[in-house]
């Protein structure tokens, strides 16, 4: 079960990158390719290994208001069943 001290990163082989043609961000993973949304890509640009999702939390907290634990771990757990994060 994921929780508020679980430690997210992206999965081997995985890369959050900026496609300057579109604009946006790519995850690309084995299987394919991602576009997440702006949320997502702030969240994911936080998955390093060693913050854990309070961190990645206040880390957005920061950045932007109006930030809850919840919608983290939503995110991060939606990210999960699409084999992209993997927990420490």
């Amino acid at each position: 079960m994921i929780t508020a001290d679980s430690v997210p990163q992206l999965r081997r082989g995985v890369r959050l990158s900026f496609d300057h043609v579109r604009e946006t961000h790519v995850l690309l993973f084995p299987e394919g390719v991602l576009v997440p949304n702006a949320t997502a890509a702030a969240v994911l640009e936080l998955c390093d290994g060693a913050r854990s999702v309070t961190d990645i939390t206040t880390a957005l907290s920061q950045r932007y208001s109006g930030v809850l634990a919840q919608d983290v771990l939503t995110v991060l757990s939606r990210l999960g069943e699409r084999r992209v994060v993997a927990w420490t």
